[in-house]
């Protein structure tokens, strides 16, 4: 069995398990013409402008669907967040002009974009609100003492509130980035609600040993309810050294594989959370 020689100490442990941040990825469209009163430029940016507001409303007529819980001031604390949403574009799916036999030039974009809820209205929902498999995707990781030291073994847990697909990745000191899961001997990344799940265990082929060099690293994971993006990656014994781009994993991870629906019905949203560990370790 292969040993993987990094350390973890929890130094933020309670603040980083608790709290999550949690989006939506959705696909939208938007579209605008130009009639008298816009440039071309100002058309694209209507046209984009339109794809955005249409994204934030359709993920948060989702959350409002989907979110059906018996306190109604927290239900109402969450699509208030989601109402003050921001959205990121993620991907430029098509965009281009065409002519409309009413209204002239018009442009119009497709885009892959990531509605984010209002952070500081997210963060004051109650603990609880954090097992409650009826809101938006949440996942915690944390570890299994605050303080290691060289020659400690680590364990490393992870729970959502639903179903979810996973990635962990690990950061040492000199910033170099692991994926712990999947990894070459434990593919699926699949899991159940409610469940507490262990790293390493099961068929993982690796250890977390506590070794030098010392300083502070981090823990990262990144879940959705879809099948998260695939990141570039080569074997590195039982796990994966990444080989994308530190500022590109959170890119990567969020080009959700979003499926197909049926003919006639809006594409559902996908729900996503990102947690993290800051750590620490000594001699």
């Amino acid at each position: 069995m292969r040993k993987i020689l990094f350390f973890v100490a929890i130094s933020i442990f309670l603040a980083a398990s608790v709290y999550a941040a949690q989006s939506t990825i959705k696909i939208a469209e938007g579209s605008a013409c130009m009639g008298d009163d816009k440039s071309r430029k100002q058309t694209e940016t209507a046209a984009m402008a339109d794809a955005k507001r249409i994204a934030i409303e359709s993920v948060q007529t989702y959350v409002s669907s989907s979110t059906e819980v018996k306190n109604f001031e927290l239900q109402k604390d969450i699509i208030s967040a989601y109402a003050n949403a921001t959205v990121k574009v993620i991907e430029d799916m098509e965009k281009g002009w065409y002519k409309d036999t009413a209204q002239g030039d018009c442009y119009k974009v497709k885009i892959k974009t990531e509605v984010i809820p209002d952070e500081k209205a997210m963060k004051k929902l109650p603990d609880t609100a954090l097992d409650d498999p009826s809101l938006p995707l949440t996942v915690k990781v944390w570890s299994d003492k605050e303080t290691y030291r060289e020659g400690d073994k680590i364990k490393i847990y992870l729970k959502g509130n639903k179903p979810f697909f996973a990635t962990v990745i690990y950061r040492d000191v000199v910033k170099k980035d692991l994926q712990l899961l999947p990894n070459p001997y434990r593919q699926d990344n699949y899991f159940q609600g409610g469940v507490t799940y262990a790293i390493p265990s099961g068929t993982d082929k690796f250890e977390l040993e506590v070794n030098p060099p010392f300083g502070e690293e981090s823990i990262m994971i990144y879940a959705s309810v879809a099948e998260l993006g695939d990141l570039n990656l080569k074997q590195e014994g039982g796990v994966y050294a990444v080989k994308t781009k530190p500022r590109d994993i959170g890119i990567k991870t969020r080009s959700i594989k979003i499926k197909d629906v049926s003919p006639g019905n809006a594409q559902k949203p996908a729900e996503f959370s990102e947690g993290a560990v800051i750590v620490k370790t000594k001699k």
